[in-house]
């Protein structure tokens, strides 16, 4: 259920490390407990991060919420298809629903693996 190249934070991002950067998007968990997301706002590109800091909003249906850092660095890329189309953080979190990308200065302490992620969703069910 939770891809196994990619690690996990508890406030339900993912982050796939490749070459020094990061990829960033919010779980499967997540986007099936926003309900529908109808607006993202996401950072600035060459915005600095430090890790666990709030990125950008998810507005849904039924809340807003933050979405957290899962490690410092600087942003690269933000997925501009998400602003005409923040619906794709529910049909595909784990593909073209991607947030940002993030040149990594440093990961987040706490990251989890995906067994370790589905464990602790367990728990908070």
């Amino acid at each position: 259920m939770y891809p196994e190249r990619l690690k996990y934070t508890e406030e339900h991002e993912w982050l796939l490390v490749k070459e020094g950067r990061g990829i960033v998007g919010i779980t499967d968990y997540a986007q099936n407990s926003l309900g529908d997301v109808v607006f993202v706002d996401l950072p600035e590109v060459g915005k600095k991060l430090k890790a666990n800091e709030s990125l950008g909003v998810v507005e849904s249906v039924k809340a807003v919420s933050d979405i957290y850092a899962p490690c410092a660095g600087i942003v690269k890329r933000v997925n501009e298809n998400l602003f005409a189309a923040p619906e794709l953080l529910n049909d595909d979190p784990y593909g073209e629903g991607w947030l940002v990308e993030i040149e990594i200065g440093e990961l987040a302490e706490a990251l989890l693996t995906a067994s370790e992620y589905e464990k602790f969703v367990a728990e908070e069910e």
